[in-house]
Parts: structure tokens; sequence; C-alpha cells
């Protein structure tokens, strides 16, 4: 599903790495949780992979395609949620689920039995024809989940997902990731509330200062640890 080797991307005047030769490869059906304090370049790693930043080294596929040679092929395969909820919040949210419907190609007879789905599930029919502006911040984020999968992505890539949700609408979001990972796809997503990503995570990669120090399988680490939280093998780790 996603395959990153020896990755390094800086900035402009920057003497260091964001990221440093970061190598990582996700299977189908999992749901992998990217860890790290801030600015360890877990937004940075999310942009490249969703075609939205540069690199200088390395390599990023996509299903078998090259982010760089291949970016539309990569990008069909792709939903991204950003931890903006960057929307277009002149359109109501029917029109802003038609255009990207439009432009991943999801027939109508689809958008419409996904689109009223996830309405319901996050309480936003009654809002869907109104426009985005006037949505509240949870309200903007669902509706950005659900143009992130209203084509059916094979990979689902979410920088802090859960951040302005409620509590019910945060359970619902879980759940359609679970689903998600369950039909064979998988889920990427960043997260500061690591008791979820050790509930929720078949895998986990801890990024710090632009390396990915330890990355597997949630268990496995816990056990290597001694049974410690996930909480506290990520500060042990981090420091």
């Amino acid at each position: 599903m996603l395959k990153i080797e020896n990755l390094k991307k800086s900035y402009a005047k920057s003497g260091v790495y964001a990221l440093d030769g970061v190598s990582l490869e996700l299977k189908e059906g999992e749901i992998f949780g990217f860890l790290g304090p801030n600015g360890a370049g877990k937004t940075t790693a999310i942009k490249i992979l969703s075609g939205i930043l540069p690199f200088e080294e390395g390599s990023v596929s996509i299903c078998g395609h090259d982010i760089k040679t291949e970016g539309l092929n990569a990008k069909q395969n792709i939903g991204y949620v950003s931890d903006t909820h960057i929307v277009y919040d002149k359109l109501t949210g029917r029109e802003y689920i038609d255009f990207l419907s439009d432009i991943y190609n999801v027939p109508l007879s689809e958008r419409k039995e996904r689109a009223e789905k996830m309405l319901t599930l996050f309480e936003l029919t009654d809002a869907f024809n109104s426009p985005i502006k006037t949505y509240s911040h949870g309200m903007k984020q669902k509706i950005a989940v659900i143009g992130a999968l209203i084509h059916n992505p094979k990979l689902w890539v979410l920088d802090e997902p859960l951040t302005g949700l409620d509590p019910k609408s945060a359970f619902n979001m879980k759940e359609l990731m679970k689903q998600h990972a369950s039909l064979g796809n998988t889920v990427f997503f960043s997260t500061h509330i690591l008791e979820v990503a050790e509930k929720l995570c078949d895998r986990v990669g801890i990024i710090v200062k632009g390396k990915l120090v330890k990355v597997g399988n949630v268990d496995e680490i816990i056990a290597a640890y001694k049974d410690k939280s996930l909480e506290e093998i990520f500060l042990s780790v981090a420091n």
C-alpha cells in the first residue's frame, strides 16, 4: 500500500533535515499510528506522501505508483484529511462532496450511497445543503473526512483526525478506521492521543527529530518494555 525508502527532506535555510532517512512499508488491512513530539516531522512526512510537498532524496510509492513520476495515479489511491481540515468553505457540504466525487470519478449512485451513510453516522444530514463557512470546527472536520472517503481510497491518510470532535464523533471516526482496514485497505494516521494508538493500531512508528526510531507491532513493543504502557514507552524513546 505504501512504501517509503530513505526519505530525506529539508527546508530552506535550515541546517538540519526535517526527515532524515525515513523508511517504512505498510501492508493491506493494517492501521498504522504515526507518533512523535511536536516538530518531529509527522506532518512533513504526511504532506510528502500525499503529494503536497517535494523532497530531496529517497522514494515514495502508493500502491506501486511512484509519487514523483506517477503522481496522479498515486493520488487516486489516497484519501487525505489534514490537521487543519482545509475545505472550500464557500461551497455547501453537498457541493464540496460532489466536487471531490467528480475529481475521483465516483459514479452518482455510489457517491450518494456512501455520502448518506457517513452523513447519518456523523449527524450531518441537516447541514449538508448549508455553506461550509457556517459549520463549526467539528462539522468541518466531519465533512473533510467524508470527502476523503467518498472514493473509497486504498490508503487513508489522517493528520490528527480526532482533533475538535466530540466523544460520539470521535468514537465513530475510530469505527470508520476499523471498517476501512477490515476491507483490505490501509489507514495511516498521526496522533498525540497515545491511548487511542495503543487500542486501535496494529503497528506504530515513533519519529524523533526527523528519524524513525522505532516501528513495530503494538503488543510486541509493550512486551519488550516489560508491559509498560505505550505512553511510558513513547516518553522513554522520545527523550
